[in-house]
């Protein structure tokens, strides 16, 4: 009797291990992509998200491809400085955050112009849904 009962209980364990899982994407797999690939499953969410045409979809894509270039270039700055183990003056940070401000409201004026006006406040609802996301995703590795 208590090898039946001890039989029934390991079976149980190891089918709970058997189960599929389905795995989330997750940052790992993203910084696997090439910038190029990140870019293009970007618009294809757009695309399916705001029903953008031809056009537009040739629009967006050039907008974030200057969005992705200009990612990449602060990057590598980024890394030259952490390489070198300089820090940011205040000077030099403060000067960072004005031009990625300036940089954020011309890719929102670009957006604006080519979008309709119901596809940019969808636009600005789903910046705003993976901005929440982000800060979720940082309290949870905070923890």
């Amino acid at each position: 009797m208590k090898k039946l009962i001890i039989t029934l209980v390991l079976g149980m364990g190891l089918t709970g291990f058997a189960q599929e899982t389905t795995s989330k994407p997750n940052r790992a797999d993203m910084e696997k992509m090439t910038p190029e690939q990140r870019q293009e499953k970007h618009l294809a969410h757009l695309t399916k998200e705001l029903n953008l045409d031809a056009k537009q979809q040739e629009a967006v894509g050039t907008i974030l491809a200057e969005k992705s270039a200009k990612a990449q270039d602060v990057k590598s700055q980024k890394d030259a400085r952490k390489a070198s183990g300089n820090k940011m003056t205040t000077g030099e940070r403060t000067a960072f955050k004005n031009t990625m401000q300036a940089e954020k409201t011309d890719t929102e004026a670009k957006m604006k112009a080519v979008l309709s006006a119901d596809q940019y406040q969808k636009w600005i609802v789903l910046k705003e849904e993976n901005k929440e996301k982000m800060k979720q995703r940082r309290a949870e590795n905070k923890e």
